[in-house]
């Protein structure tokens, strides 16, 4: 499809941007091919699209079911109870909800961790985005269903390709405390063998770290170092309690990372991502929403903000994790970090692209976009979405939103009555 967006504003200049196939191959002060779709791009900005770190997304079917309690008590008296009576189908209608808010949120690419693998597969390539998705892997040290689990893998792994270019096979094991070292060594040979990212739950909590040490004699990130699991591939999400050492050592591996402040926060783990060492050791990372049970929505600008904010607080700092360099983590980086390429939006590379409302009180008088963006504003700025060469969401409107809304309000109720 070929797109030709007309007067928009792209790094402080008025220009017109012609994509074909979601690849740009024109950047001009006026553009004279013709287009399959042609979008006024006035009082607009364009800007590469946002990148969701991390999520359990069909989880927006929880939302606000089981709020205001500790962490320990939230998992295991409501979440897990619900969680063992979905379907396929049902975490298909929750992600569909997920695709949707990520949509008029402006995110484009989401990296999950969530069970009936096919459903989240489904509903993302249905919706358009892009979807880095992962089942959950849980043995709990039992052999026997660590290999159930290796059997189930080796499955999604093949049944992945029917679902290109849209979702992305990757590995989800749960965390070092319900995955045994046997399953985690075979991740680490099936994912070096097959290039696949591992995606975990990594020092998110001081009874992990307890968890750990009483096991293994280590911390978290040293036991999965001592098993040889950590590499380029790996991502580890939420980090709250990570060491000098620790970051050392992820540093070294050429491990990834991302923060997911607004859920540490509700949940009140006890700790804060470390952003001082994040930086000092050079460790990639991005940002992550978390599912929506605990965050409770998947607003990647928010999150952004909340971000910055925790930077300098924590820090006593004003400077730290500024406003561009904070939406820098959540496009380029976390392009970066999830192999989707050169997240710019220049002749020859193919970002997703949003388009930012600019006649918005949230834009007045509008010093720096940067600082707007972060601080001022939230997902609803976000006018149009165009995905892989395809307009997602066009003045706000989603084609067929009604319908995904009306069905996931009766699926989650009768969810929650079984």
């Amino acid at each position: 499809m070929k797109i030709l967006i007309k007067d928009v504003l792209l790094k402080g200049a008025t220009q017109d941007i012609f994509i074909n196939n979601g690849s740009i191959e024109e950047i001009s002060g006026r553009c004279t091919r013709e287009a399959d779709k042609v979008i006024n791009g006035r009082n607009k900005a364009a800007l590469p699209s946002l990148i969701n770190g991390h999520t359990h997304a069909a989880m927006t079917l929880f939302r606000g079911f089981a709020d205001d309690m500790p962490l320990k008590n939230w998992l295991e008296e409501k979440i897990w109870a619900l969680e063992s009576k979905l379907t396929e189908e049902d975490v298909y209608w929750g992600t569909k909800l997920a695709c949707l808010e990520m949509i008029k949120n402006g995110v484009t690419a989401f990296n999950d961790m969530y069970w009936h693998w096919e459903g989240t597969a489904r509903a993302a390539a249905e919706m358009g985005v892009r979807g880095l998705i992962s089942a959950v892997f849980i043995d709990m040290f039992d052999r026997k269903k660590g290999q159930e689990q290796i059997e189930l893998n080796r499955a999604l792994f093949d049944l992945s390709e029917r679902y290109k270019p849209y979702v992305t096979f990757t590995f989800g094991p749960h965390a070092i405390y319900t995955v045994s070292e046997g399953s985690l060594q075979w991740m680490r040979d099936f994912s070096e063998k097959h290039n696949i990212l591992i995606h975990m739950h990594l020092a998110e909590t001081l009874d992990e770290n307890r968890f750990a040490d009483e096991k293994y004699g280590l911390t978290p990130v040293k036991f999965l170092d001592h098993i040889g699991v950590l590499s380029e591939r790996f991502i580890g999400c939420h980090g709250c309690v990570l060491n000098e050492d620790d970051c050392r050592t992820l540093r070294e591996r050429r491990a990834k990372l991302v923060h997911i402040p607004v859920s540490n926060l509700k949940l009140a783990v006890g700790s804060i991502f470390p952003h001082f060492l994040m930086k000092n050791e050079g460790i990639p990372y991005c940002f992550g929403t978390d599912g929506c049970a605990s965050n409770n929505h998947l607003d990647l600008i928010e999150t952004m903000k909340f971000a910055s904010l925790i930077a300098k607080f924590a820090n006593h700092d004003p400077t730290m994790l500024p406003a561009r360099e904070t939406f820098d983590i959540a496009t380029k980086a976390a392009a970066g970090i999830f192999n989707l390429g050169d997240w710019e939006i220049e002749v020859g590379k193919s970002p997703d692209i949003i388009l930012i409302d600019l006649n918005r009180p949230e834009f007045v008088p509008n010093f720096d976009i940067w600082s707007d963006i972060v601080y001022a504003s939230n997902g609803s700025v976000v006018d149009t979405v165009i995905c892989m060469g395809r307009v997602l969401m066009e003045n706000r409107y989603v084609p067929g939103e009604e319908d995904i809304l009306r069905k996931v309000k009766k699926t989650a109720k009768a969810l929650v009555a079984r």
